[in-house]
């Protein structure tokens, strides 16, 4: 049990205490489910693996958006993580193709560019307009973004380097707006 405790503690978000409720609940589950759980995980250890091309995660090498042939390849968005793609298709107003980066700079966390999924990105420039840059607002995310708009304008300054716009949240008051997410949305405003 403290062997499944420690494993589980691994896991991002999961505390000492809920390491140990995830266990005693699986102790208290049925053999069949316990099963169903390794075997999942098993399978996604087995078939998935990273795009070479974006670094998204994929059971097929290049992903599906890499090889789809209605996206506009000379148009990439710079994510953070696989889980950003999800929430960028949403909008049904994106048709180009992604790179992951697999985190943001961190110098107080010990991330730097080298631990950053950056190389075959800048490898992709030779054929690409524009770099779209969709970093949280995060003091991570500006510093990624600010980062690798200088290092694609020093490699490849033909390409437009732009950054997602934020700001005021639709749907919430400007009452409740911090002063740095009303300067954002000021300096983002567009002509109506």
């Amino acid at each position: 049990m403290a062997r499944l405790i420690e494993e589980l503690r691994k896991l991002p978000g999961v505390g000492t205490k809920s390491a140990q409720r995830l266990a005693f609940h699986m102790l208290r589950s049925t053999t069949e489910d316990a099963e169903k759980l390794a075997t999942a995980i098993r399978d996604v250890k087995a078939s998935l693996r990273l795009c070479s091309v974006c670094n998204n995660i994929t059971d097929i090498d290049p992903c599906n958006y890499c090889t789809h042939p209605a996206r506009d390849h000379r148009l990439i968005c710079v994510v953070e993580e696989p889980t950003n793609i999800a929430t960028i298709e949403k909008t049904r107003g994106y048709a180009g193709v992604y790179h992951v980066l697999h985190g943001t700079l961190s110098p107080i966390g010990g991330v730097g560019p080298e631990q950053l999924r950056i190389a075959n990105l800048m490898s992709r420039l030779h054929e690409v307009d524009e770099i779209i840059l969709a970093t949280s607002p995060t003091t991570e995310g500006e510093a990624t973004a600010r980062y690798l708009a200088e290092e694609i304008r020093g490699a490849a300054p033909q390409v437009l380097v732009t950054r997602i716009a934020t700001g005021v949240p639709a749907g919430s008051d400007i009452e409740y707006a911090d002063e740095v997410t009303m300067s954002r949305a000021l300096e983002g405003r567009r002509e109506l």
